[in-house]
């Protein structure tokens, strides 16, 4: 069995709206291989399939936010955000279930994309 990290986030998280990816690569030193990164999915999606994917292998598969940034000054506040931020720990092998079940179907993301698509910043 493989390894899912992620954020700890609160019921009522802003956070859990956002479009999330999926970076899965080798669990130990062992292998020597590039991670690949999936998504965008919305995140109950995220959390089942990067569970479905490490059930039966050694990987390790991180869900995390993807933030729709739309410029480098957006992106240097972001990351001076995060180096002042109290040091956290994500959430090891405990990703809530928000969705209890098998892996959403290719027809299901699908349709998620479009509604992550709605989401995304227009042009100005």
């Amino acid at each position: 069995m493989g390894t899912l990290v992620t954020l700890d986030l609160p019921n009522d998280s802003p956070v859990a709206d956002l479009p999330w990816v999926i970076t899965i690569g080798a669990l130990g030193d062992e292998e020597d291989w590039e991670p690949v990164v999936c998504g965008p999915y919305e995140r109950p999606h995220a959390l089942a399939l990067a569970r479905a994917v490490v059930a039966d292998e050694d990987l390790l598969a991180v869900v995390e936010p993807l933030l729709p940034l739309v410029d480098a000054d957006a992106i240097r506040n972001e990351i001076e955000l995060a180096r002042t931020a109290p040091d956290g720990e994500p959430a090891e092998d405990e990703a809530p279930d928000v969705y209890a079940g098998p892996p959403p179907t290719a027809a299901e993301v699908r349709a998620a994309f479009g509604r992550i698509a709605a989401k995304l910043p227009a042009a100005d």
